[in-house]
């Protein structure tokens, strides 16, 4: 916007050098120029400014697609102003000479106008196509129609305007046609979960049922070797008890063997002192038994000896001495 200041009568224009400024005096053009500053009578003068660098307008379209479905995009155009003197023609740029002000709203006028020819080529678009084509699609195609109807259009070249380019967005249906065309999408991403949950609860039981194997082979394995264990412990304790009962008998058979050695001698020897006992006078067996009962006495403590047995043990031992002395007597 151009700055103007007033010294009494007279006052001074500046300009930016984005903005192309037009003077006329008295209904006539006499300068024209980007980023002018001049002096100038307010009575007697009048000022178009006309913006010459890039804009973007918003655009937004809403229309219906060929199954009447509503369907919105929204984006930008940019353009700028090429021929500055053909478009204040055609539009009024004049300001305010207190403030420099525009006195219309020329640029709200010519966005109007970009937007409606961008409107037509949209809707025209979408009504060719269903929903779900113009969705597959996307904004690129729509995107180039906007773009060939604002670029180089007559309309809007002819006045001094042209267009740079368009941007719009994504494609956006109604809110309850959004939900419509997400369902089935939402329903094969949830049947691939519960699909990958399944696998994973699958997958889980046949881990568990794995484990559960290998803990039963495990347990199995080692009941068999405790069985085994059990067994081979039996068969030693047997062994051993064989052993000791062989060893046992060894042992006893070895007693038997030396308890019949020693006995058979003592039974040997005692036949031969039999023997030799048996052919001795009573006499003589007498007095080994009085010896050998006197041998085994310790002490005697009463002996009481009686006239009968002094009478026997006399005449015995006459009987047993008699021989001896007829014997001595025939030696004589």
């Amino acid at each position: 916007m151009a700055t103007i200041r007033h010294y009494g009568p007279v006052a001074l224009l500046r300009s930016e050098a984005s903005n192309h400024v037009i003077r006329y005096r008295n209904g006539r053009k006499v300068a024209s120029g980007r980023g002018l500053v001049f002096w100038f009578l307010p009575e007697r003068a009048s000022i178009a400014e006309i913006p010459t660098d890039d804009r973007e307008t918003t655009l937004f379209v809403k229309g219906r697609s060929q199954d009447f479905q509503d369907i919105a995009v929204q984006g930008t155009v940019m353009w700028h102003i090429s021929d500055p003197e053909r478009l204040a023609e055609r539009v009024d740029f004049t300001i305010e000479l207190e403030n420099g002000r525009y006195q219309d709203v020329p640029v709200e006028k010519i966005e109007i106008r970009l937007a409606g020819l961008a409107e037509q080529a949209a809707l025209q678009y979408l009504a060719e196509a269903p929903v779900h084509d113009l969705l597959d699609a996307g904004v690129a195609p729509l995107q180039a129609r906007v773009e060939e109807a604002l670029i180089g259009a007559p309309a809007l070249t002819d006045i001094g305007i042209e267009v740079v380019a368009a941007r719009l967005g994504k494609l956006a249906p109604s809110k309850e046609l959004e939900r419509a065309l997400q369902t089935p999408t939402f329903e094969a991403l949830q049947q691939k979960a519960d699909e990958a949950v399944f696998e994973r609860r699958a997958l889980a039981v046949d881990k568990e049922r794995a484990i559960a194997e290998n803990e039963l082979a495990n347990r199995t394995e080692l009941a068999r070797r405790e069985k085994q264990l059990i067994s081979e412990e039996s068969t030693n304790a047997r062994d051993r008890a064989k052993a000791k009962a062989e060893a046992g008998q060894i042992a006893a058979d070895a007693e038997a063997a030396r308890i019949r050695t020693v006995e058979g001698a003592k039974a040997a020897t005692e036949r031969e002192r039999i023997a030799i006992y048996s052919g001795l006078p009573a006499q003589v067996l007498l007095g080994l038994a009085a010896r050998d009962f006197a041998g085994k006495m310790k002490a005697i403590e009463h002996l009481n000896v009686t006239p009968d047995l002094l009478a026997t043990a006399l005449g015995a031992f006459r009987s047993a001495s008699a021989p001896a002395v007829t014997f001595g007597a025939k030696a004589e």
